[in-house]
């Protein structure tokens, strides 16, 4: 004669603690996940520069009515940017003194400040250390040194895309 299983309570207890014990796992893992990648910040200061946006809208259309037009690229081994900035009518524009970063576009752990120099009238060039393949973006804003005060007259972003050879 063969016995028949019976459910008793403590096969339940166990069930149920095996159940919620899986769901509790996965739902630290995707937690742990969550909260160890992308913060989901945009913006340093959002509020700061939402109460300056209006300005940064005036200070487009400035820009926009120079006409000028920027070209950048990636150069050297991955470890250099060159920067050509030109008029309306294609005339070189020198004498500009530029702030600068490149990272990456979803995080801000990789940034790179940028030292940039100018080689040439309308060209410039900012060299670091070789980048990681991948995605990176730059953000450069320029003044005119020969105008006095802070006044940005200039702005680009750009993605790059860089492979190591």
């Amino acid at each position: 004669m063969s016995k028949e299983r019976e459910i008793t309570g403590r096969h339940v207890l166990i069930g149920l603690i095996v159940f919620f014990g899986v769901i509790l796992a996965a739902n630290a893992a995707f937690l742990y996940t969550a909260l160890s990648t992308y913060s989901g910040v945009v913006s340093d200061e959002p509020y700061r520069k939402g109460l300056a946006y209006n300005q940064r809208i005036e200070a487009d259309k400035e820009q926009q009515s120079l006409g000028w037009s920027g070209e950048i690229t990636l150069a050297g081994s991955g470890n250099a940017l060159d920067i050509v900035v030109a008029d309306s009518k294609g005339n070189p524009i020198s004498r500009l003194g530029f702030e600068g970063r490149i990272g990456r576009p979803s995080t801000a752990a990789m940034d790179i400040a940028l030292e940039v120099k100018e080689t040439a009238p309308g060209r410039y060039e900012a060299a670091f250390a070789t980048l990681e393949a991948g995605t990176w973006q730059v953000d450069l804003a320029a003044k005119e040194l020969t105008r006095s005060g802070d006044k940005i007259v200039w702005r680009a972003r750009k993605r790059i895309t860089w492979t190591k050879p």
